[in-house]
């Protein structure tokens, strides 16, 4: 690690708003937000304010009366959740189905799938029960193989996820999908699967924001933690306009986890670039030329997937796994690649200008499964991280479990709602500090083996 965080210090400019497509196309919203500027305390504190945080926030003001503070480092939306693609579907976990039942059997394996269906539900029932406009599209998921051998790998998996958990998914064979969403070079069948769909991660993240707000939720933003202490069994948190003390803390930053405060959490997550570039609008003529006729939610299925939607204003985003470094050399040569992947998948769109541009943090665990939990030696500490690059719903999800837990007058017990694959801290990384290299030689590895594919 390179000082505070793991990445170069262009990653974290909390005072920089970020230049994504989501904020350039204007999202107003009226909060009373504020920088924390005075000594003050609280029941519970909520280090982090994308969707676990305003989740936790919204849950413990609505379900259980209780005024949960948030501080944020940068704007609300600075984070992943303001800039992510706004994919909201299954996922969470970097294991195969294979792997998670022989890691945990086939009930668990079921109630983890049960759960990701119930986030997806939830964001569906915020969106309604709090009027929040998120430019909803779709309702449903593509994962497209791009070679024979991917599509043969593709189909006994949906096959095990129908039979098995009771999924609700369809294979598609080349032709089918060519004439009902599109074409590309890259086309041998895919899976449909529900439930799923897309928005607007920007309209979605201040909506939350603003409806925690309204049920007695109070936000900070400018307001990065640069110390964390207890005493007196309160957990003191320092900003540098004032200090927070609480009696219970939850931990919800993800991809952007500021290990430096609290040993327990360092070396367990492994933050991943992700990269997303955004075209002009393309005419009817071009997306004619590639036949395509929906806007429904994207990802390939290798290893190193790609993802991507057309927008409301027939704008392409794109997007995938970027580099290594962090810095604004690595991710010029990132959006570069990309580029390139747009012309390559579909012909007719080469050449066409990209006008938005940039990248953010996912996180995966050593385990390659979400982390929620309570710290085994202070259970005034909770957290939640480790969403594998499906954040809209899991996020959301894991701030309700909890604000849940932290208002159970029982104070130890496990919810009956959490799947056993995502209980509890995530195991550290050997030798921590060298988690980029690892990243590096997994990303190698993954490459060689789709090329090879």
């Amino acid at each position: 690690m390179r000082g505070k965080f793991i990445y170069h210090d262009d990653m974290y400019r909390f005072d920089v708003p970020q230049q994504s497509y989501w904020e350039a196309a204007g999202v107003e919203t009226s909060l009373a937000a504020e920088p924390l500027s005075a000594d003050d305390r609280c029941d519970v504190a909520v280090i982090g304010g994308g969707y676990t945080g305003l989740s936790a926030a919204y849950h413990l003001a609505r379900d259980h009366g209780i005024a949960a503070r948030v501080l944020e480092a940068g704007h609300i939306g600075w984070g992943a959740s303001g800039r992510n693609a706004g994919f909201c579907g299954i996922g969470g976990t970097s294991l195969s189905l294979k792997q998670m039942l022989a890691r945990h059997g086939l009930e668990e394996t079921r109630r983890f799938y049960r759960s990701q269906v119930d986030a997806v539900e939830l964001v569906r029932q915020i969106l309604s029960e709090d009027s929040i406009d998120a430019e909803v599209c779709g309702d449903l998921e593509l994962e497209v193989a791009p070679s024979a051998k991917a599509f043969a790998g593709l189909v006994e998996h949906a096959t095990r996820q129908r039979e098995l958990l009771g999924l609700d998914n369809r294979v598609l064979s080349a032709a089918e999908f060519r004439e009902r969403y599109f074409d590309s070079t890259e086309l041998h069948g895919a899976v449909v699967q529900r439930p799923a769909f897309s928005l607007h991660p920007m309209r979605y993240l201040l909506g939350f924001a603003a409806a925690a707000e309204r049920k007695g939720a109070i936000l900070h933003p400018h307001s990065e933690v640069i110390e964390w202490t207890k005493r007196g069994g309160d957990h003191v948190l320092v900003t540098a306009g004032g200090t927070l003390r609480a009696r219970s803390v939850l931990l919800a930053t993800n991809g952007f986890m500021p290990e430096h405060l609290h040993k327990a959490f360092h070396g367990r997550p492994l933050p991943m670039i992700s990269a997303i570039v955004v075209t002009r609008p393309l005419t009817a003529e071009e997306l004619a030329a590639q036949r395509w006729k929906t806007r429904e939610q994207a990802i390939t299925s290798k290893r190193i997937l790609n993802y991507y939607r057309l927008l409301p204003d027939n704008r392409l985003l794109f997007g995938g796994r970027g580099h290594a470094t962090g810095s604004n050399a690595g991710a010029t040569a990132t959006f570069a690649a990309l580029t390139r992947r747009i012309g390559k998948i579909w012909p007719h769109f080469k050449g066409i200008p990209v006008e938005y541009r940039w990248h953010g943090l996912i996180c995966i665990t050593m385990r390659l499964t979400p982390a929620v939990g309570r710290l085994a030696d202070d259970d005034s500490v909770l957290f939640a991280y480790g969403y594998h690059g499906n954040g809209v719903n899991t996020a959301t999800w894991c701030g309700k479990q909890l604000a849940d837990w932290v208002a159970d007058p029982g104070n130890g017990r496990v919810p009956e709602s959490l799947p056993a694959m995502v209980r509890g801290i995530s195991p550290r990384f050997p030798l921590a500090r060298l988690r980029l290299r690892y990243l590096q030689a997994r990303l190698a590895l993954f490459r060689l083996q789709d090329a090879l594919d």
